[in-house]
Parts: C-alpha cells; structure tokens; sequence
C-alpha cells in the first residue's frame, strides 16, 4: 500500500496495491496491520454502502461529535467522487481548511479521514457506488454536519452550485462559524 500525504498531515490517501492477470485483479484494500504502520489505528466497526444515481449528488458535510466520533475510510467501486474533508477541530492550525481528491474506480485511491474532520463527497459521475468504514455506529443523536457551499471554507466542488442534488437535512446545514458542536 502507498501511502500519500496531504496538506493536512492528518488526512491521507492511501493506494492499495492491485495484483493484476486475465482473470482481472486482487487488491488487499484494508489489513489493520498495514495501516498500524501508516500510523492509522482505527478500529472500524461498520461498512457503509452508497449508490448515487445521478452526476452532481452531494452528501456532506457530515460528522458524528464525541462520544460518536467518526474515523472514516471512504473508497469509489463505480464511478468518481471529488471527496472532501474539512478541518473543525478549533484551536488546530487547519481550522476551516480542507483537502480534495478525486477517488474513483480507475485511480483506486482510498481517503482516510480521521475524527475532528466532517466529510463529504460530489458524484463526478451516474451510478457512482462509494464503500466506506467508520470507527463507531452511526448514531442520529450525535449527527451534525456543516454547509457544503459555505463561502467561507472556499471549496471548489467543480459543479454548477445550482445544480447540486442534495437532501433537505444537508440543504440547511449552518455554515462553519455558525456551528455549535465542533471538536
């Protein structure tokens, strides 16, 4: 597995290795040992599973606060998202900024985003499917999420703003300095 660093040290891109022949490949996309090296120790607890039919599908800018707090390994089996992850751990001197890539089904890239971090995604294509581990339970008592179009964190989502396919809940989000349950 390659390890990629970002520009904030805490959120990596990690490259699992493919083994490749005419039978199509095997890829070791998880193994608690070979991240304990990258200096990721999680210990996951749940898969989760999303289709998202259309192109232009944000989810996001979602977190779960203490004791819930989510570590998370979001990886792309069909399709391409742009991810991102934003820093809302006040006091961290990457408070409100964030870090993109584009994860797909070609690039086969995984991103690790750890607690103290909300979350999110744009479909780049239809049909995109995206698996990702989380370090605790989903728990709605505990969810909260911040504006995906917040002028303030400046992030490019490469998507005409009023097109964007959204729910209601991330629709009406506050934006980040208007949040109370931060890290």
């Amino acid at each position: 597995m390659q390890l990629i660093e970002t520009r904030i040290p805490e959120v990596k891109l990690l490259l699992p290795k493919q083994f490749k022949d005419p039978r199509g490949f095997f890829s070791e996309v998880y193994s608690r040992k070979a991240f304990a090296e990258a200096g990721i120790r999680s210990e996951f607890v749940q898969d989760n599973h999303s289709l998202s039919a259309e192109q232009g599908v944000v989810r996001g800018l979602h977190y779960q606060i203490p004791p819930m707090a989510q570590d998370k390994l979001i990886r792309v089996v069909r399709g391409s998202i742009l991810d991102v992850a934003v820093d809302i751990r006040r006091g961290s001197a990457t408070f409100g900024k964030h870090v993109t890539a584009v994860l797909s089904d070609e690039n086969w890239q995984q991103m690790f985003v750890p607690a103290g971090f909300a979350h999110g995604f744009v479909t780049l294509e239809p049909n995109t499917e995206v698996l990702y581990k989380v370090s605790s339970y989903y728990s709605p008592t505990h969810e909260r999420g911040i504006r995906w179009n917040d002028p303030a964190l400046g992030i490019d989502w490469g998507i005409d703003p009023t097109r964007a396919i959204l729910s209601e809940k991330d629709r009406v989000y506050p934006v980040l300095a208007s949040a109370a349950d931060l890290f």
